[in-house]
């Protein structure tokens, strides 16, 4: 078994404590509510940030709930790379809330605008709901952009767990011109392949004693996407696509007490056998869902800075044309603005 940070284990064994019980051992209600129970009890103190607004985007089920972040120090003119990030939670919990306290420090870290989006949930919203209004969302904010005064040649997409699978499926569709293109994905512990299926899902397991295992993931899977036949296309499985060619450059963080850990490494390797620029960040001594738990897991400030100067390099390479990602509003828009 992979070694432990000691924060990490102090997490574990104050739920072990508590009495904590597995999401799946109840209803989706109930997973909800132990979820923001838990986040509650590990959030750092609140960043202060210049501005939080929070706003929507039209959907195909309604209005998409959204909160804007802009970073302290910048003027409120500014026009700011923007960062559209989606919450993890198994597409089944958390929200804007649950996710504050990290978007607030990722604003700051990466000193421009984070946007984080809150979308439909499962069971009462299955596949593909979630990677809808993403793509609602995404595409709103690049139609918006002068008005938030954000830079629609520099956003970038990322998320923790679900919500990296959520970034991932979206930096591939702006890849292939079905939605705007995006400049640089963050994905930290992501969910690729649904098909649970690789090695860490053998190695963590109930007896591990982590709070996300095997048979938690399945039970998200099977809510989220219930038609095993669903689970085969990348919209649901991104490692799944025919090419991972000319994605966006990516930031992929896995953690070793984690089931997702394999796949996550592979679709970083993939991403390098594809000649994308990657860097992988791999934990050998962290557990899933640790990057909200800053309140006690003193780790966590330090790898926010290292991806917010990650996400500050690629905007400023984009910003001086050095490479060939979109420099123009107009190259960015999707082929299918309907998307």
């Amino acid at each position: 078994m992979p070694t432990m940070h000691p924060d990490a284990a102090a997490v574990l064994k104050a739920g072990k404590e508590a009495g904590k019980q597995p999401y799946e051992a109840g209803t989706p209600a109930q997973a909800r509510a132990g979820y923001a129970a838990g986040r509650a009890a590990t959030l750092p103190a609140l960043v202060e940030v210049a501005q939080c607004l929070d706003l929507s985007a039209p959907g195909k089920g309604g209005p998409i709930p959204m909160r804007l972040y802009r970073a302290a120090g910048t003027s409120a003119d500014a026009v700011l790379p923007c960062f559209l990030y989606f919450h993890g939670g198994g597409w089944m919990l958390g929200d804007l809330d649950t996710h504050d306290a990290l978007c607030r420090q990722l604003a700051q870290a990466c000193r421009a605008c984070v946007i984080a989006v809150d979308y439909r949930l499962a069971p009462e919203h299955p596949y593909p709901a979630a990677i809808e209004d993403g793509a609602a969302a995404l595409s709103h904010i690049v139609r918006e952009a002068e008005r938030l005064r954000i830079d629609p040649s520099r956003i970038a997409v990322g998320g923790d767990s679900a919500g990296g699978n959520i970034a991932a499926v979206l930096a591939l569709m702006g890849r292939d011109g079905d939605l705007p293109a995006t400049v640089f994905q963050l994905l930290i512990y992501p969910v690729i392949d649904l098909s649970m299926s690789t090695d860490s899902y053998r190695r963590v397991t109930v007896d591990s004693g982590v709070s996300l295992t095997d048979a938690t993931m399945r039970f998200f899977i099977d809510h989220y996407a219930p038609d095993a036949a669903d689970r085969q296309h990348w919209h649901a499985s991104p490692i799944r696509a025919a090419t991972l060619k000319d994605a966006p450059p990516a930031l992929v963080l896995t953690c070793a007490n984690d089931p997702l850990c394999d796949e996550g490494r592979e679709y970083a390797r993939r991403l390098d056998q594809a000649g994308v620029p990657v860097t992988e960040l791999h934990l050998n001594d962290q557990i899933h869902g640790f990057i909200t738990m800053g309140g006690v897991v003193g780790s966590v400030g330090p790898i926010l800075d290292f991806a917010g100067a990650m996400l500050r390099d690629r905007w400023r390479i984009c910003a001086q044309g050095l490479d060939a990602q979109p420099s123009t509003a107009a190259s960015i828009l999707p082929n299918n603005p309907s998307a």
